[in-house]
């Protein structure tokens, strides 16, 4: 039992934060790894269904449905992590907000895409006229308008050419999230238990925000 306390005396401090730091990017790479897996996981459950026939009665609403609700999950888990940062002390979760951010957008262009491509067949005007006319419509395009500067500017380069502007810039990911809310709202009408549950997530992550400024502040 005293022999970790033993060897800590002898091993130089140097070789013991070489240690840490070694585990400490073994296990990112496997965070790294399980969440490519989580991420991707959604697309393939899309493509078996599709193969298996098993998207429905309606395929293009199930597909809809789906890469929309992985777009405001994966959203939402990206302004997660911030604050889970912050409970448990693990800096690299940091690392991951991109790569969450990333799927949330690549999921919101599957959603956009379907309803472009399979539900509207590139029809421009239609398109315009739901935009205009179904407020549901209006939401989903900010929500996604949102997320392409987000995604756009997570790079390394663009957050040292826009330095303290890319803060600001990314709190866009909060309107984009409550848009998205929004439109899944108005799109369900009746049984709202699911965007419900979504805005409940997204008001304690601005509530665990405004905490945290406040105690910085105070």
């Amino acid at each position: 039992m005293v022999m970790p306390t033993r060897l800590h005396h002898f091993i130089p401090a140097w070789i013991w934060e070489g240690i840490f730091r070694a585990v400490n990017k073994q296990l990112l790479v496997a965070v790294k790894t399980a969440l490519w897996a989580a991420g991707l996981a959604p697309l393939l459950r899309l493509l078996f269904k599709g193969i298996w026939s098993g998207l429905g009665a309606n395929p293009i609403e199930f597909i809809t449905l789906s890469t929309g609700t992985w777009a405001l999950v994966l959203l939402l888990a990206t302004l997660a992590i911030t604050p889970l940062r912050r409970i448990t002390g693990l800096n690299w979760l940091v690392r991951l907000r991109r790569l969450t951010g990333l799927f949330a957008f690549f999921y919101g262009c599957l959603h956009f895409i379907t309803y472009i491509w399979l539900d509207k067949f590139f029809d421009i005007s239609d398109m315009v006229r739901d935009v205009v006319k179904r407020p549901f419509i209006t939401a989903g395009f900010l929500a996604f308008s949102c997320m392409i500067p987000l995604a756009a500017t997570s790079n390394t380069r663009a957050m040292r050419r826009l330095g303290k502007k890319w803060q600001v810039l990314h709190r866009l990911t909060y309107f984009s999230a409550a848009a998205a809310v929004i439109h899944f709202w108005w799109k369900v009408k009746a049984d709202i238990r699911e965007p419900a549950f979504y805005a409940i997530a997204l008001a304690a992550l601005l509530v665990s925000r405004l905490i945290f400024r406040q105690s910085q502040g105070s």
